[in-house]
């Protein structure tokens, strides 16, 4: 198991820089790769803006790690045209996966009928991703279908499309425990690693001891996958240079 040590380009929204300070910033930090956020750098349904964006990601020396997408399981009439929308950005991008969101409420308060047309919806722009040669990643967030462990394994059992898979992160909505569980159970349909530290709900510097224990959960998952950083204490390009510093010791370490 390899990471690669990387950034969420929505970290920088409030900072406020453009991509090319972005990839500046990200390069003298050491790090390797960057989910450019759609609505924030990169739009739907402009591929010639995103294939500038990726001559610049590449001759600054990092790899595009994602497209993050805004498409919401559940929100379109025509969930098909909404999302080739999306697609089209991320295939010019050269993303390998493109992130989506699991439905706009929580769990609990899905019904059957509901669950079975979102699960419907999720093949659907499995397989059209698919097609394209792209992975769909579905964000793990509070108020969607990735808010518990057994809600999201179900999500991705029920569609039954071998190109879904989850993103990662430390929800507060878990304990500990349970989110390195989920983590073990999920095993190979979890790809990258949303990175931030979130102590008391507010956001703090990155905790070292804290992401360790992450990383070890996901020791027996095998191939190469991102570990972004994002949601920087007080959007400081400071603190991010800190928290990069010990993201990059974390990951050299496994």
């Amino acid at each position: 198991m390899k990471w690669i040590p990387g950034a969420v380009s929505a970290t920088f929204k409030k900072m406020p820089m453009n991509a090319d300070e972005i990839l500046s910033l990200m390069a003298s930090c050491g790090l390797e790769a960057v989910e450019w956020s759609e609505n924030a750098h990169v739009f739907p349904d402009d591929p010639e803006g995103a294939g500038a964006l990726r001559e610049k990601t590449e001759k600054a020396g990092l790899r595009v790690a994602a497209y993050g997408s805004y498409f919401r399981l559940g929100e379109n009439a025509d969930p098909a045209a909404a999302f080739r929308s999306s697609l089209r950005s991320a295939v010019a991008l050269g993303a390998p996966l493109i992130r989506v969101w699991a439905g706009t409420k929580p769990s609990c308060e899905v019904g059957e009928a509901e669950l079975k047309a979102l699960c419907r919806e999720a093949a659907l722009i499995g397989e059209m991703a698919g097609e394209a040669g792209i992975r769909v990643a579905f964000e793990w967030h509070k108020n969607t279908l990735t808010d518990t462990n057994a809600s999201a394994q179900r999500l991705l059992k029920e569609a039954g499309c071998g190109n879904l898979y989850c993103l990662w992160q430390p929800t507060a909505a878990l304990t500990p425990r349970e989110r390195t569980e989920g983590i073990r159970l999920m095993g190979d349909r979890i790809l990258n690693f949303h990175v931030y530290s979130w102590p008391d709900g507010k956001r703090g510097p990155l905790n070292a001891a804290e992401w360790q224990y992450y990383f070890d959960a996901a020791a027996d998952l095998s191939g190469e996958r991102c570990a972004l950083l994002e949601f920087v204490r007080d959007d400081s390009p400071e603190q991010f240079k800190s928290d990069a510093a010990v993201l990059r010791s974390l990951t050299e370490r496994m």
